[in-house]
């Protein structure tokens, strides 16, 4: 399994506890010295925290309040209209409350099936698109529910803008990385993501080992996450300790996963969170997971190894890792529709 899934990071208890926001406004209308800036400042965020913010990002606020609603829509839908579009073998489709349980995390063990229901869109591909007719494995045709005839449409913006906005900040991630700003530019030119559409209802006291999404990282590169109304997002600092994400309105909660983790030699962070709706509403998130190209083979950048930190983790593709993730998380669910697993993505 530790080929695939990188090891916890070490507890630092002298860690302080911090999740910086950058304003990347200059950086996006070109202001001088802004992207060096802020590739310092993302350094620093990424190697030692795993999370930060950003404001001034340029999604407008009403498209993000059509997403959210769409979100509502989607879920107020009834479970029979729900379930003609079934999570599939391409990670993709709907997947019902209580319908996963985390079970590949390391954080925690004996969890409960997760309090939240989902829906999941890639690439909204056509029917014959050359992927789509090939079967290629996570490049499938998305399904849209009939009974929502601008559903389509919002959630499709939403993600063109999402990947707008994730394509726009790799320049930093490259230079807080040691390398040239355009490094990332060809690995992630057709890049593959993941919009889930997130249900999680009020959730009675806490009981053991329930949570509305259980301690886990992400596999992703890249996790933008918008802010909403209803909170219940709790991170995991690199001192150990739990604390509420704060609310920051107008903003994207931004973090690394696994794939960025692996491909960084562990030098970036994929720091742990969880979910438990205790606010008496219900809560929707709509987290935007991207990654590069499907076939972008993902092997130790030079700049994180050397005689002393020799590359940990073989090279790999998305189409292999995710394959692996998914033998880990859904071997059940392929046996039975009871029985689903699912971690972050």
């Amino acid at each position: 399994m530790t080929e695939y899934a990188p090891s916890l990071a070490d507890i630092r208890p002298d860690a302080k506890e911090e999740i910086p926001v950058f304003d990347i406004g200059p950086f996006l209308a070109g202001a001088p010295g802004a992207r060096e800036t802020l590739a310092a400042q993302l350094r620093h965020a990424l190697e030692n925290i795993g999370f930060y913010f950003i404001v001034n990002h340029g999604v407008p606020q009403a498209l993000i309040d059509e997403t959210f609603e769409a979100a509502a829509a989607f879920h107020a839908l009834p479970l029979e209209a729900k379930m003609k579009h079934p999570f599939n073998e391409h990670n993709m489709g709907y997947l019902p409350l209580k319908g996963s349980t985390t079970r590949h995390s390391q954080l925690n063990r004996n969890n409960r099936p997760n309090m939240v229901e989902s829906f999941f869109v890639k690439r909204d591909l056509p029917e014959d698109h050359p992927d789509v007719v090939n079967g290629v494995r996570f490049r499938a045709a998305n399904r849209w529910p009939p009974e929502l005839p601008g559903f389509r449409g919002v959630v499709t913006a939403y993600a063109d803008a999402l990947e707008k906005l994730g394509k726009s900040l790799l320049p930093l991630y490259a230079l807080a990385l040691d390398l040239p700003a355009d490094a990332f530019q060809q690995a992630f030119s057709d890049p593959m993501y993941t919009l889930r559409l997130s249900h999680y209802p009020e959730q009675e006291p806490q009981a053991e080992n329930q949570f509305g999404l259980a301690p886990h990282s992400d596999t992703s590169f890249m996790t933008l996450l918008v802010q909403n109304k209803v909170q219940g997002l709790s991170i995991r600092l690199p001192n150990g300790k739990w604390i509420d994400a704060p609310a920051l309105p107008g903003s994207f909660l931004v973090n690394g996963g696994d794939l960025l983790r692996r491909w960084t030699n562990d030098r970036f962070l994929a720091t742990p969170h969880r979910v438990i709706n205790n606010s008496g509403k219900e809560r929707y998130a709509i987290p935007f997971f991207m990654d590069c190209n499907i076939d972008w083979t993902m092997e130790c950048l030079p700049t994180c190894q050397d005689e002393d930190h020799p590359p940990k983790y073989a090279p790999i593709t998305y189409t292999e890792y995710l394959a692996w993730y998914r033998n880990q998380n859904y071997a059940d669910r392929d046996k039975s529709a009871s029985d689903v697993t699912l971690s972050a993505y």
